[in-house]
């Protein structure tokens, strides 16, 4: 017996009329500042995925690059042309086809990395807390003393440590995977800790104790049962923390020890225009800035508004 879609869309239907009555959709459409930020950031990361259409030239193609449109001025200066609206760099590449390729990779590090960290911590916090004993103790005391560190200072003790192992000729073809590490393990203990905490109530309620009663083994109850429940809190450290790595990624990049300028994410294009600040070509530096700042606000206004709709002491 086969099931048409005539059949299926009264549910699909029923289904999405739930969703679009639950509490989360209604302070969505409550909070203006919530939806300016939604826009903004799936605007800034289409333009960053669709670079390749949208752009007047690819700012890595070397064929595509003429020194002698180096340093234009946007296109409302004198000396502007309409090609290049945000102007050039030192290297004749447009400002704006620089920044869609930069944001690119500055997302894509800041999803590897949150990914990472993720993994990581969500893995080590559920065990801590169903374990218990002296695994707890091991994890909880490692975190604690990671915590007493700035996350810069552990991405930067961690780039360093890892770019010390490898040969000069490899350290740019590595530089992207040793940022996304370096960032990741700078940020598992927030989710080490907030998962920890959901599991030790999780442990003690009657489902997880009838799944020992009929013999589920302890990875199944960690994995099947306990990890579904405690992934609420993990959504908005996730979001926040997204905005974070950006900045992490922007700072380090920016100190030199993040993407190389071979391949400049939106902290490498900063450093690079900082350079010409002060001859004049403020534009190299401002409008990177600008995309930096008006991402990180974005997302971050999206945690916000993610911890408020998900709390339900606020409802």
């Amino acid at each position: 017996m086969t099931v048409s879609s005539n059949d299926l869309s009264p549910v699909t239907q029923s289904a999405v009329a739930r969703f679009l009555d639950s509490d989360i959709v209604y302070s969505f459409k409550q909070s203006k500042v919530t939806i300016v930020a939604a826009i903004v950031t799936l605007l800034m990361m289409c333009g960053a995925f669709f670079a390749p259409w949208i752009t007047a030239q690819n700012p890595f193609d070397l064929a595509t690059l003429d020194l002698m449109e180096s340093l234009m001025p946007p296109v409302w200066m004198e000396g502007g042309e309409a090609r290049f609206p945000l102007g050039t760099d030192g290297q004749g590449r447009d400002i704006f086809s620089v920044i869609l390729y930069g944001s690119r990779l500055s997302l894509m590090v800041g999803f590897s990395s949150i990914i990472l960290a993720g993994a990581v911590g969500i893995s080590l916090g559920i065990l801590a807390g169903y374990v218990g004993g002296r695994t707890d103790a091991i994890i909880m005391r490692i975190a604690d003393v990671q915590l007493t560190f700035p996350s810069i200072l552990i991405a930067l003790l961690i780039d360093g440590t890892v770019h010390s192992l490898f040969p000069q000729l490899i350290r740019e073809d590595s530089a992207f995977w040793v940022l996304v590490l370096s960032i990741g393990m700078s940020f598992w203990v927030q989710y080490a800790r907030t998962v920890r905490g959901s599991t030790l109530v999780e442990r003690n309620k009657e489902y997880v104790q009838a799944a020992r009663v009929i013999g589920v083994s302890t990875f199944t109850i960690m994995v099947r049962h306990i990890l579904p429940n405690v992934l609420g809190p993990v959504l908005v450290i996730t979001t926040i923390n997204l905005a974070l790595a950006i900045i992490l990624e922007a700072t380090l990049s920016f100190l030199g020890v993040g993407i190389p300028p071979t391949q400049p994410s939106l902290g490498t294009l900063i450093r690079i225009g900082n350079d010409f600040l002060f001859s004049g070509e403020w534009w190299i530096t401002f409008f990177p800035g600008a995309a930096l700042a008006t991402l990180a606000l974005s997302v971050n206004l999206l945690g916000d508004w993610l911890r408020d709709a998900l709390n339900p002491k606020l409802r």
